[in-house]
């Protein structure tokens, strides 16, 4: 979903957001730190795979996926980190690493740490390691329908 596509699903659902350029970085941490955005209020998505399903989980660049969390919420025998090959055609106009939290979009579950729900707003990658999206995560949950669960540990 290159910026383009997301800023049209965004204003087709009538949400203000607003871009926010910054120089390239490649964890979430470092995104936070370069665009002035809180670590607390920066969403990281990781690819994670539940039994043998791709999945997004979606939490606060200060935090870490718990996989027993995980596993428990999702309802699954297994959680994992998935690697980059086995996700990175799933997004063919996003640079790797910097895919927006929309599950929905790419036809998969999104699980979202409860902690990131008492946000006002949230950022995000935008698609590219240099742009974020700021917008309202009532308006993100609106949209995505996530699973909101305690996922980090």
């Amino acid at each position: 979903m290159p910026l383009k596509k997301l800023k049209e699903a965004l204003e087709q659902h009538h949400v203000h957001y607003e871009t926010i350029r910054h120089d390239p970085a490649f964890t979430a941490q470092g995104i936070a730190a370069t665009a002035h955005v809180s670590g607390n209020d920066m969403a990281k998505t990781v690819m994670v795979k539940l039994d043998d399903t791709m999945a997004m989980a979606v939490l606060p660049a200060s935090r870490k996926v718990n996989f027993d969390r995980l596993k428990k919420a999702a309802g699954t025998s297994t959680a994992q980190l998935a690697t980059e090959e086995e996700f990175a055609s799933r997004f063919p106009n996003c640079e790797v690493g910097a895919m927006p939290p929309f599950g929905n979009v790419y036809d998969m579950e999104v699980f979202v740490d409860e902690p990131l729900t008492h946000d006002i707003d949230i950022a995000f990658n935008a698609g590219t390691h240099t742009e974020l999206i700021q917008m309202r995560y009532d308006d993100y949950e609106a949209i995505v329908h996530p699973k909101v669960c305690e996922i980090s540990g």
